[in-house]
């Protein structure tokens, strides 16, 4: 009979330590697996501002205050550090991502 109480323990805190291990996963699933996408050009809201991902491409008539050296790497809005590729705008969505190398009408001076 002891011995049988002792294999139910053991179980128990098995099965105890599994579903932990499940609720502490799941709740941390959703931030593991998010990333990211990159902000398309023909999203709407880019449209509205003339996003492009690559600033020598912008339609200079359109948009004359444009200066090659406003880069969204060096805009206020880019939430990035300093070298990298792409990051998070203020101006846009939290799930989309700007080129850093990108540029829109939203352009605002970092500093």
């Amino acid at each position: 009979m002891n011995q049988s109480r002792r294999i139910f323990m053991l179980q128990a805190i098995a099965a105890s330590a599994v579903m932990t291990s499940a609720v502490v996963t799941s709740a941390l699933m959703p931030q593991l697996a998010y990333a990211a996408s990159m902000l398309s050009e023909s999203d709407r809201d880019a449209q509205a501002l003339g996003y492009r991902a690559d600033s020598s491409r912008v339609d200079r008539e359109k948009y004359p205050r444009f200066d090659a050296s406003q880069r969204c790497n060096n805009c206020n809005w880019f939430q990035g550090r300093s070298g990298d590729a792409n990051a998070a705008c203020g101006l846009y969505s939290v799930d989309k991502h700007v080129a850093a190398n990108g540029w829109c009408s939203g352009w605002m001076k970092k500093g």
